[in-house]
């Protein structure tokens, strides 16, 4: 079984306890995935104009012959259900590259799990949709982890060898074809983006064995990010699924697949009613590619990027916390050769806003490599358009990573320099800190406990490159800087570099409300 922990589900106020983020595949038992969907063959007219469901039944009869049952036998030593969730360690959560005393020991653990595993294959279960007459099934790619073979089975019990097409793990999509004497029963794609919360949904599956297992519900919220990789918008449903559930369909009252079963937040590992679908229109043009290429290519600027806060939105001078900030470039990507810095905020591409900054992943992803885009950038206090020539996606982690760098932000009347002790970046201690030949500023080589930038998470061994969008010297010139932007704006805002990954963070100083304006 595939997990991912979901930091605390809501705010420590409302004493929320954390939860579980659990992909729906079942390894060992048996499901398939549920599919919600709406029956309007039953629907009787309102006098409002309104429409009134009387038996979900006829749409179940119509559509369940295309839902299939998806088993992997999988190789010894890794099964989907044991492996980590896709995009979801702490490092990938943070954006920031793993040290090498974490790559030391996941692979020294990783060891001992192969030596204690018995050495025979596992079998994942899960679901699938047959999108097209010809055979071709889509299913969720964590249900195909470390595959051999791959049986599908009908409605009628009747079982077909499938071949993998493609697999997508930024996304969790798998493609399968298989062959039939006789065109198969098969659904077709909906428009996710016309699904309105509020709207009636019908899962049909396996979990936990229980064939056929029919639920009903409602698409409880739309644009889920429930950090499994760079590309969450999932939408969220209650409808009942459970483990085994992956890879089913999620319909619409038509009978159009708007989504893909992936994960469930769960305390328990069962159901609460909280699941999360991958939407139809992302996975869609996915399923294309797969079926085309066996592969996806997307676009790519070359970019890291974090959130902005409204603290940060104070200190880069921006109207309201909006877009996307860049906190690092690749070496020769798209971004760097249209001319875009490290500090930049991302306002817009194409005329399309930014509002959160993961939009600025989904609609760089959904260009055509070579496209030439019109990005709306904040630099300097005033709003600038570059024209970057979007790029293929690397297939190296190392030069495709999009890192969403999170910034921890603290309020604080106090001295910012106090307890604070910088020092110059040398030769020596750049090799120590290994330090990136391209990173300069000051090394922070003690902090106090009571100073408030140690409530920053602001360490020794951090080197400050910049504070106020100015770059640093000397530990004089930074302490300076320091202390005039604590005197100008109340934001002190600092770009640090920590294990050769560049981020910024804030630090505000006043008592003033922050955060009344509208995402």
């Amino acid at each position: 079984m595939m997990d991912a922990t979901i930091i605390n589900a809501g705010s420590r106020r409302r004493g929320m306890v954390s939860a579980t983020v659990i992909l729906l595949g079942l390894a060992a038992l048996g499901a398939v995935g549920c599919t919600p969907t709406d029956a309007d063959s039953s629907a009787v007219p309102s006098s409002a104009g309104r429409v009134t469901m009387t038996s979900f039944a006829p749409l179940v009869t119509e559509i369940i012959p295309a839902v299939v049952n998806v088993s992997a036998l999988q190789r010894p030593h890794k099964t989907a259900a044991e492996a980590p969730a896709v995009g979801a360690s702490p490092a990938a959560a943070s954006g920031l590259s793993a040290s090498a005393l974490d790559e030391l020991l996941r692979r020294f653990f990783d060891d001992q799990q192969r030596k204690a595993e018995p050495k025979f294959p596992g079998l994942a279960l899960g679901s699938g949709f047959i999108i097209d007459p010809n055979g071709y099934v889509v299913t969720d790619n964590h249900v195909l982890e470390n595959a051999d073979n791959v049986i599908v089975t009908f409605h009628d019990a009747s079982q077909h060898r499938a071949q993998i097409i493609g697999r997508d793990a930024l996304t969790d999509l798998a493609l399968l074809k298989i062959d039939a004497p006789h065109p198969l029963p098969y659904v077709r794609w909906g428009d996710s983006d016309a699904a309105r919360v509020g709207d009636w949904v019908l899962a049909i599956g396996n979990p936990f064995g229980l064939d056929d297992t029919v639920s009903s519900g409602i698409i409880s919220a739309r644009g889920r990010d429930i950090h499994s990789g760079p590309y969450d918008d999932f939408l969220q449903i209650d409808a009942s699924i459970n483990r085994g559930n992956s890879g089913g369909p999620t319909f619409n009252l038509r009978g159009k697949v708007i989504g893909i079963n992936s994960a469930i937040y769960s305390p328990n590992g069962g159901s609460v009613g909280i699941g999360f679908a991958i939407p139809a229109n992302l996975a869609k043009p996915v399923v294309e590619q797969l079926k085309k290429h066996g592969k996806v290519e997307r676009g790519w600027l070359g970019i890291e990027i974090q959130e902005v806060t409204p603290e940060i939105a104070l200190g880069f001078g921006l109207a309201k916390p909006a877009g996307a900030l860049i906190a690092g470039l690749g070496t020769n990507g798209p971004a760097v050769r249209a001319g875009f810095a490290q500090g930049d905020v991302i306002l817009a591409v194409n005329g399309h806003d930014i509002i959160r900054m993961r939009d600025l992943p989904l609609v760089v992803a959904e260009m055509t490599p070579g496209q030439s885009a019109e990005v709306t950038v904040w630099r300097q206090n005033q709003e600038i358009i570059l024209r970057p020539i979007i790029a293929a996606m690397p297939h190296s982690s190392e030069t495709a990573d999009l890192g969403q760098h999170n910034i921890e932000v603290r309020k604080s009347p106090m001295d910012v320099g106090a307890g604070l002790k910088l020092a110059p970046l040398t030769p020596v201690q750049r090799r120590r800190l290994q330090v990136p030949v391209d990173v300069n500023g000051v090394v922070v080589t003690a902090i106090g406990d009571d100073s408030p930038l140690a409530r920053l998470d602001l360490v020794p061994g951090d080197v400050i490159e910049a504070v106020g969008q100015q770059r640093v010297v000397s530990p004089e010139d930074a302490l300076a800087k320091i202390k005039a932007a604590v005197g100008s704006n109340k934001v002190v805002l600092m770009l640090i570099s920590r294990h050769g990954a560049s981020r910024y963070v804030a630090l505000s100083l006043s008592d003033r409300e922050i955060g009344t304006w509208n995402n």
